[in-house]
């Protein structure tokens, strides 16, 4: 094709959007960003009894915070009935499709028919018209579907984007239904519509797809449609190296965030599973679009790697700038029931380095604004009968000090001195009563962030 580029992404609103179907939104919003093109949302609710308003929520939902904003849409296809309609009239008018008045039953009896002769089970075109041919008696109330006239005998071949040639011979499918009784149409037919209509140029999408597309290509062809080119990318498995999806194993993108995980981090992450630039491991969402002409597009299976995501993560956590890394903890801790202060954004500067998901990070914070329970053996440890009189000391001389890191320091540094001992035998203690653990950054950091008397109070209760 020529021309402007254009790609979509059609989700079903049948579940939530999972993670495989945001990495073929993010190729293919990346692949029309980085040619100048548009990019199209397109809702594929025909399937009326499980498509439902929560799933289509959801969706758009994780398209925004993903930040892979679409040029038009969301375009739903349940309000595009009367198009197809018109589509089908055109074709039963012009022989390339025909009704079929089968019943569920006549047609396992074919399929059984076939198993029994160890053939594969394809329609036996007992209702396609054919020169001299005589048709079954139209039976009274059974309500017919639309079939496609598929092409009985050559190959339909194409160049995929991924995969290279791929060739399936006409004879390996049959006349596919395109039109339910009910009148809506089926996904392969509305695809079809939807995307000539759209002028949609590129379409990635999941290998499951490749023993769709000589249908839709037939059809393309029967309407005299231009046809996309198509890139067909592979599936991405779980730990027990199945296909995640809907049904196995897949979480939704918005549980991702939930768990507080960055959207330019699981857009990184994503686009390296099943594609590359070089050995650049982590990158901005400018340099992928840069990137991403629809080369290097790996034709092997990923392997989703929870470690190497929060790795990913973590390096951006440690990345982001605190002002803005703030509010997103802050979220963290309202579901805790706590308000965060101006405090926030020298807590994440602080502990941030420690942290590879916004949900640890708030766990730090949350310290510093809620009651902590040290645990009973790092009480048992550190928080000796003979360390208590130091603590005290240092309770003592925090409370008349200037509230300030360097004055802090200084603080701790006399009640060493003057105690004759070391900062691990002090530092320890004084962390799992303030903190409720043993191991945090350095001690007069973490104690300048929170206030006098919380510091003091917990110290004293020693």
């Amino acid at each position: 094709m020529t021309g402007k580029v254009r790609t979509r992404i059609a989700p079903s609103p049948t579940g939530f959007l999972h993670l495989g179907t945001a990495r073929t939104a993010l190729y293919s919003w990346a692949y029309a960003r980085h040619h100048g093109g548009e990019f199209v949302l397109r809702i594929e609710d025909t399937d009326v009894a499980r498509s439902t308003q929560d799933s289509t929520d959801q969706i758009l939902a994780s398209m925004h915070w993903l930040g892979l904003d679409y040029d038009e849409g969301p375009i739903y296809q349940m309000q595009r009935l009367a198009r197809y309609q018109e589509v089908i009239a055109q074709m039963l008018a012009a022989g390339t499709a025909y009704r079929c008045y089968c019943t569920p039953a006549e047609l396992e009896e074919v399929r059984e028919a076939q198993r029994a002769r160890g053939e594969k089970t394809l329609y036996d075109g007992r209702w396609r018209p054919a020169a001299g041919k005589v048709l079954p008696p139209v039976p009274e109330g059974v309500p017919p579907v639309v079939r496609f006239c598929n092409p009985m005998s050559g190959d339909v071949t194409w160049d995929d984007l991924v995969k290279g040639e791929i060739t399936i011979n006409n004879r390996e499918i049959d006349d596919l239904i395109i039109l339910r009784p009910d009148g809506v149409p089926t996904y392969n037919f509305a695809v079809v519509v939807d995307d000539w209509d759209m002028a949609i140029s590129h379409v990635f999408r999941g290998d499951e797809h490749i023993n769709n597309t000589p249908w839709q290509i037939n059809i393309f062809n029967a309407l005299g449609a231009p046809l996309p080119r198509f890139g067909h990318v592979p599936v991405i498995l779980g730990d027990d190296g199945q296909k995640l999806s809907k049904r196995r194993g897949a979480v939704s993108v918005t549980a991702y965030e939930e768990n507080g995980y960055l959207p330019e981090a699981m857009l990184n992450y994503l686009a390296r599973l099943g594609w590359s630039h070089g050995d650049e491991e982590l990158f901005t969402r400018e340099q992928m679009v840069s990137w991403f002409d629809g080369s290097h597009l790996s034709k092997s299976p990923a392997q989703w790697d929870a470690a190497k995501l929060a790795w990913v993560n973590a390096q951006y956590i440690k990345a982001k700038p605190d002002d803005a890394l703030a509010p997103l903890v802050a979220v963290q801790l309202q579901k805790r029931g706590i308000v965060a202060d101006e405090r926030l954004p020298a807590i994440c500067a602080l502990f941030k380095d420690r942290c590879d998901t916004t949900v640890v990070l708030a766990h730090w914070a949350a310290a510093f604004y809620a009651d902590v329970t040290p645990g009973e053996a790092d009480r048992v440890q550190h928080v000796t009968e003979a360390i208590r009189p130091v603590v005290l000391a240092l309770a003592d001389k925090l409370s008349d000090a200037t509230w300030d890191k360097p004055s802090i320091g200084a603080a701790i540094k006399e009640v060493l001195v003057a105690h004759g001992i070391k900062m691990p035998t002090l530092a320890m203690p004084v962390r799992v009563l303030t903190m409720g653990t043993a191991q945090t950054p350095s001690l007069d950091a973490v104690l300048a962030l929170f206030t006098r008397e919380t510091a003091v109070a917990r110290l004293r209760a020693a």
